[in-house]
């Protein structure tokens, strides 16, 4: 890479994106600025092309500083990619893991309790028995 910012070469090297792996193209900038933002080609658009993930920055004035920008927001796309893939595999293994386990004895307990009360009083509906009046 032609940085100097060793820290994001190195978190791009970590996520695996190689300079090979990445398409940029410089396009010209919209919103104000007028003749300047008009003629030159400032703004970046980087796709990463294996994961297809693209990014675009015009928010500098200078195309350098928007292809700096451009790899720290791909780099955090990337990032909060991974965070989430691993999320998703880590909460898929924890759902296996309650459906194979039991029921706590805690549980069975409360839900017998629970049971029997709405079985005592389903009994005690209907008509009253041995009732006189004296």
């Amino acid at each position: 890479m032609a940085f100097d910012d060793k820290a994001l070469t190195e978190r791009l090297e970590r996520l695996g994106v190689r300079e090979a792996d990445l398409e940029e193209r410089f396009i010209r900038a919209s919103g104000p600025g007028g003749q300047k933002v008009n003629k030159t080609s400032s703004a970046v658009q980087l796709k990463h092309v294996p994961t297809g993930v693209e990014v675009r920055v015009e928010s500098e004035r200078s195309q350098a500083a928007n292809r700096q920008r451009a790899r720290e927001l791909l780099a955090e796309k990337l990032e909060a990619r991974a965070e989430a893939e691993r999320r998703a595999l880590i909460q898929q293994r924890e759902k296996k893991r309650r459906q194979r386990r039991g029921r706590p004895r805690g549980v069975k307990e409360r839900i017998l309790k629970s049971k029997k009360h709405r079985g005592d009083k389903k009994r005690l509906r209907g008509r009253v028995k041995n009732w006189s009046r004296d």
